[in-house]
């Protein structure tokens, strides 16, 4: 620190403060690496060190102005808070007034500057004389502009992060900060949160290694990540992971507790157990034959009752057993082709297929198959629809009306046609089952499933009217209909159209 100055900083301090008051000086500068601003009661400034200047942006003591009231006017004193200080409220006038004033925080700036420019730590020392009378009145300044930028960045940074966290104050065991994340996650108000203790907000209420947590906490070190469950203003419990780190904030240390919010996770689990339940319920009390199968060889996982009774089966003998042991299927390539199928798209619907029951017999059964995934394991779920007796209808029904009418030969090529269907339902028509139609015949087939009325197939092939009307007669002689429309249903299901 340099010489005491008096005015010009150059010139020596005067002899009116020699004596005690130089003594005293000199103690309490001789101890400081603070900014020291000397005023007498008059309110003269009268001297400064050259820390007091740089902590106001100055080289010479005439930048502070040589009175206190000068100095007010020349640079702008703010709370913590941005509140503008009036003249009376600046530390320097409330020690003239004969104020004790306690440490004081104060952002400093220019007159007339946008922003402060510096964060002070004032405090004032009274210096009296052996009669106990006061000498003379000193600021002692530290700036703690980067302190506090670093806590403002800090305080920034703590808001804006999206993970609920809160910061408890080691010292008394009170939160002195609580972000957004924590109070949206929680219901709480700030004001519910912030100076409240830890016994009166547990965050670590129901943690599963709670006695580490406490023995962590009460010597300052990391907590490590632990389920627990934080009590909501609305007396529910939410299940968390919680952590804590500790950190130091100014002087205080604190313990910077951060969380995960695990009831989005819980109410899915529990919604998937629900419906989980829900299948199985469903899966056994289903009147459809149904079957879980693994998708490593499609091993067979579950049956339900419907699907023991169409088999003829027990759980004993088939479950846990590959495909093909033993073998369900009449076909095995038709069994090969329904898995690769389901391999390939994910699912099968409604495809017609046979059975083989324990006492290989044949089963009919419609087929729908599909992926799925069930706590949390990948299967293919299987429903076979028994047609059996159906099919067996069908073909006796079949087989008396062509004992009955083997000789009708008046039967439309239709009747004759369905009757087909019903005794290969699973076959397609085949080439050689269409009557014989013309080239031009076709034509006009075609023509009609595209909508077209007489005249516009007139046009379309150049024919006259009678033309049109000949060939559209003979069509339905041959294909034994009598109208458009089953003209064209007939066409398109032979993929003629």
């Amino acid at each position: 620190m340099g010489p005491l100055h008096y005015g010009n900083m150059d010139e020596p301090l005067p002899r009116s403060l020699a004596g005690n008051t130089l003594n005293h000086l000199e103690q309490l500068i001789g101890g400081l690496s603070a900014g020291v601003i000397l005023i007498d009661l008059s309110g003269s400034i009268i001297w400064a060190n050259s820390a007091a200047l740089t902590m106001h942006g100055i080289d010479s003591l005439d930048g502070l102005g040589a009175s206190a009231d000068e100095y007010a006017k020349r640079f702008a004193l703010s709370d913590r808070n941005g509140h503008r200080l009036t003249s009376r409220d600046y530390p320097v006038m409330r020690v003239l007034a004969g104020e004790d004033i306690p440490d004081i925080i104060v952002e400093v700036s220019a007159s007339g500057a946008q922003e402060p420019r510096w964060t002070h730590h004032v405090r004032d020392v009274v210096m009296t004389g052996e009669d106990g009378e006061p000498d003379c009145l000193a600021l002692v300044i530290q700036d703690v502009s980067e302190q506090f930028d670093a806590e403002e960045r800090f305080e920034a940074m703590f808001q804006a992060n999206p993970a609920p966290a809160v910061i408890l104050r080691l010292a008394d065991h009170r939160f002195v900060r609580a972000n957004g994340g924590f109070l949206e996650m929680t219901g709480y108000a700030r004001t519910g949160v912030v100076g409240r203790s830890l016994y009166d907000l547990d965050v670590l209420r129901g943690a599963e290694r709670l006695h580490i947590a406490k023995e962590r906490l009460e010597t300052g070190k990391t907590i490590p990540q632990m389920e627990a469950k934080l009590l909501l203003p609305n007396g529910h419990e939410s299940l968390v992971v919680v952590a804590g780190q500790p950190i130091e904030i100014g002087d205080d240390k604190c313990m910077l507790f951060t969380f995960t919010n695990l009831e989005p996770r819980r109410r899915a689990e529990r919604s998937l157990r629900d419906s989980e339940a829900h299948f199985s319920t469903l899966f056994r009390m289903a009147p459809v034959a149904m079957a879980l199968t693994s998708p490593d060889g499609h091993r067979m996982i579950e049956g339900n009752e419907a699907f023991w009774r169409l088999t003829g089966y027990t759980a004993t003998s088939f479950l846990g057993r590959a495909a093909g042991d033993p073998e369900l299927w009449a076909k095995v390539e038709e069994r090969n082709a329904v898995e690769a199928e389901v391999e390939r798209s994910g699912g099968i619907r409604n495809r017609d297929v046979r059975l083989l029951d324990a006492k290989n017999q044949p089963v009919d059964c419609l087929l729908s198959a599909e992926r799925m995934s069930l706590r949390g394991e990948h299967c293919t779920l299987w429903l076979f629809q028994d047609i059996s007796a159906r099919r067996s209808s069908e073909l006796e029904l079949v087989e008396a009306i062509e004992a009955v009418m083997k000789d009708a030969s008046w039967f439309s090529r239709s009747i004759v046609d369905k009757l087909a269907s019903l005794k290969n339902p699973r076959g397609n028509h085949e080439r050689n089952d269409l009557p014989d139609l013309t080239p031009r015949e076709r034509e006009v087939l075609s023509a009609i499933c595209e909508g077209l009325d007489d005249k516009a197939i007139m046009q379309r092939l150049s024919l006259s009217g009678n033309t049109v009307r000949n060939h559209v007669a003979s069509i339905y002689t041959k294909i034994g209909v009598n109208r458009r429309t089953a003209a064209a249903a007939w066409a398109r299901d032979r993929g003629i159209a």
